[in-house]
C-alpha cells in the first residue's frame, strides 16, 4: 500500500462475517510504499481456512477495503 503522507496506519484482515482475524499493521508509518505479507494465520498464530477474506486499510480516518482470496 502507498501512504501519500506520514501518519497512523491500521491494516487488518476480516472474515466474511466482519470479525477481525488478524491485525497486520497498527503503527505510524512514513509516506511512501509499504509491503505487508499475511501468512494466513489469525492473531493467535493458528492457520485459517482457505476462502474469502477482506483487508481494511485505515489511514487518517479514511478506510479502504479489498476482497482477498486466500488459498493453501
Amino acid at each position: 500500500f502507498v501512504l501519500p503522507s506520514a501518519g497512523a496506519a491500521d491494516l487488518a484482515v476480516y472474515d466474511v462475517t466482519g470479525r477481525r482475524v488478524r491485525q497486520l499493521v497498527h503503527q505510524s508509518l512514513p509516506a511512501g510504499e509499504h509491503v505487508t505479507v499475511w501468512d494466513g494465520a489469525n492473531d493467535d498464530g493458528r492457520p485459517l481456512r482457505a476462502g474469502v477474506y477482506f483487508s481494511r486499510l485505515t489511514v487518517g480516518g479514511v478506510a479502504q477495503s479489498r476482497r482477498v482470496v486466500f488459498v493453501r
